[in-house]
């Protein structure tokens, strides 16, 4: 089954460069991959659903590093988490870069990515929450702290994707490094001082993710 996945991922893939992605038809895809209509809906479901890797998949193992987080590791744990992600797209070489390249292009994807990022960052929100002590600040710190993670993980893979970055682990561990020390969780750690975000408190979890990339940006022109 995992072969015939990736035949029919290699044929969509195929002409969706060819022909674009609107233009693409299931019935198209099955052709190319010499497979049946039945047999592609069995295998993915829906054309969108080539696009994508299996984020439930990618979900479940993010998941079982979280189970292994304390109350002191939480941030450390979710940090790691991510990488699994990231790590994911790395591996997937090309495949990823042919999915950006379609996701920037096609509004429908661009949208179903962005749905998926969102399940990231509330799973890493409800594992950093339930170690805090309920109150509104505790809260929202779960929430930024969350959103810091998820904003330096889609820092580096961008750049990977767009063929900025030759060494995504190196630069992976430098942003999620600066996240932590944002928050506190770096002050034994010895490459340099914290660095501080600061944003009104009411100000919008847009705003928050901008103040943690610009910070991010500072970290790595000064490093």
């Amino acid at each position: 089954m995992a072969i015939r996945h990736d035949i029919i991922a290699g044929a969509a893939f195929r002409l969706f460069a060819e022909r674009g992605y609107e233009e693409t038809s299931v019935d198209d895809i099955a052709t190319e991959a010499g497979v049946s209509r039945s047999t592609f809906f069995r295998v993915y479901g829906s054309k969108e659903a080539v696009v994508f890797p299996d984020h439930d998949e990618i979900l479940a193992r993010v998941e079982d590093r979280l189970r292994t987080s304390q109350e002191g590791s939480a941030l450390a744990a979710v940090t790691d988490a991510v990488k699994i992600v990231l790590f994911h797209y790395v591996a997937e070489g090309e495949r990823a870069r042919e999915r950006y390249r379609l996701t920037s292009t096609v509004p429908a994807l661009r949208e179903r990515e962005l749905v998926s990022g969102a399940r990231y960052q509330r799973l890493f929100r409800r594992y950093l929450s339930q170690w805090g002590d309920g109150t509104e600040a505790s809260e929202l710190r779960a929430e930024v702290m969350a959103a810091a993670v998820v904003a330096a993980h889609n820092r580096v893979l961008r750049r990977w994707l767009r063929g900025q970055s030759d060494d995504p682990q190196r630069d992976v561990e430098a942003a999620l490094l600066t996240v932590q020390r944002v928050f506190g969780y770096a002050e034994g750690n010895d490459s340099g001082p914290a660095a501080v975000v600061v944003v009104p408190a009411n100000a919008p979890m847009r705003a928050v993710e901008e103040a943690v990339r610009k910070a991010l940006a500072s970290e790595e022109q000064s490093g």
